[in-house]
């Protein structure tokens, strides 16, 4: 049995997956906003799949942030109080058992690649559009960190081919102005449209209204449709994988994939583009369920 584990800001969600990937069980809890309770709940969490299932299982847990290999400690992590603490260690410690962790947008990428929309293909780049845009690589079935533990986040990357009304682009708060995340992200939406329009909606209201035909939120749609086709062109230029899934609540505008698949030829180094942009299959439990398969089932 496999317990996943995804440790969000404001939710801990935890599932039992047998060899199969099938469901046995699921819980969820607030997430505490200190480090020892944080540890506390997970183990809690564990032992509460375990005593649901009656089963001893491997565990894996998804964190917004990364793991120093030299140190175990967290870095880069929303959840600040997880910062230049020793998680894994002290999970180990705590469940008496290995404890393996990734990024959360790593897991999102796995559990695609496992037995999600990209179940089979070689290369994965798992993208998530939500609060914040970044990306996780998978190749061959395991997950690709980087030297600098920074594999995927073309959100940190420039927009590529700016038009002269989007130089020098908006600020991002890792303090450069025009990355991919201040043009493509829920929030960057929305700010996108009220800088055009004046008017300050949410962005799924923006897509809402453009399903209904509104001319201003069509032409908001379209900016994004572009801006995200060119960021992955990028993507497909370097990295050149088979499946793009697309994940985080920005994934849910209707056809999505396709109008970004449409875009591509225009701007990636090949006369055909081969690579294929599907929306996930699992939705908000590909994080949980990735985390789960950080150990392959036996």
């Amino acid at each position: 049995m496999q317990i996943g584990i995804d440790l969000g800001g404001t939710k801990i969600e935890a599932i039992a997956l047998d060899a199969t990937g099938g469901e046995l069980a699921r819980l969820r809890v607030a997430t505490p906003r200190a480090y020892t309770d944080t540890i506390t709940a997970i183990s809690t969490l564990v032992a509460q799949l375990e005593v649901a299932t009656g089963q001893r299982g491997t565990v894996g847990v998804g964190i917004p942030g990364a793991v120093e290999p030299l140190t175990g400690l967290v870095k880069n992590a929303n959840s600040v109080w997880l910062i230049g603490q020793p998680l894994g260690a002290d999970l180990a410690v705590r469940l008496r058992r290995e404890v393996r962790l990734d990024n959360d947008a790593n897991c999102f990428a796995l559990s695609e690649a496992s037995d999600g929309a990209a179940a089979g293909a070689e290369v994965v780049f798992g993208v998530i559009m939500g609060t914040g845009v970044g990306g996780g690589i998978i190749v061959r079935g395991r997950g690709l960190a980087g030297r600098n533990l920074i594999a995927g986040e073309w959100g940190h990357n420039p927009l590529p081919w700016p038009r002269h009304d989007e130089l020098p682009g908006p600020a991002c708060y890792c303090g450069k102005h025009g990355c991919i995340e201040s043009w493509i992200s829920g929030p960057a939406v929305a700010a996108d449209h009220r800088r055009v329009t004046g008017q300050s909606l949410p962005t799924p209201d923006i897509m809402a209204a453009a399903e209904l035909g509104d001319v201003a939120a069509l032409a908001t749609r379209s900016r994004m449709m572009s801006r995200t086709a060119r960021g992955l062109a990028t993507v497909i230029n370097l990295l050149d994988p088979d499946v793009i899934v697309l994940g985080g609540g920005l994934s849910n505008v209707p056809r999505i994939a396709d109008d970004i698949a449409a875009q591509l030829p225009a701007w990636v180094f090949s006369q055909r583009v081969h690579t294929l942009v599907v929306r996930n299959r699992h939705g908000d439990s590909s994080g949980v369920r990735g985390a789960a398969w950080l150990w392959p089932a036996s």
